[in-house]
């Protein structure tokens, strides 16, 4: 059975930074390209970023494009996403997602069938 848990939102000052973890079970994490996706109150779920599971290369929003950075570390089945200069429309439920099966990818939400809880970040101005 796959899991995803998420941790690390919070309130944050504009400016300031914070750091999200999604740790994953249930899958052979290193053949997994993993995702960031968020969802901020009447709006639709966005893609944010994700690290495919070959040479660990990424892809972003360009909303979040040089303020965020994902990245992933194999030996704990981990996948991070640090924000900096966090602004007051970054302010979502995050969630970290996996697809249904390995080698796969993508900036979708389709792309994905796993999902965590998601984790709550707001940004006050």
């Amino acid at each position: 059975q796959v899991q995803l848990v998420e941790s690390g939102g919070g309130l944050v000052q504009a400016g300031g930074s914070l750091r999200l973890s999604c740790a994953a079970s249930g899958l052979t994490f290193n053949y997994y390209s993993m995702g960031w996706f968020r969802q901020a109150p009447g709006k639709e779920r966005e893609f944010v970023a994700a690290v495919y599971w070959s040479r660990g290369t990424t892809s972003y929003s360009d909303s979040v494009k040089g303020r965020f950075t994902i990245s992933r570390d194999n030996a704990k089945n981990t996948v991070y996403l640090q924000m900096n200069s966090l602004k007051p429309e970054d302010t979502a439920v995050y969630y970290c997602a996996a697809p249904k099966e390995p080698l796969r990818s993508g900036v979708r939400s389709r792309d994905y069938d796993y999902w965590g809880q998601g984790t709550q970040v707001t940004v006050s101005s």
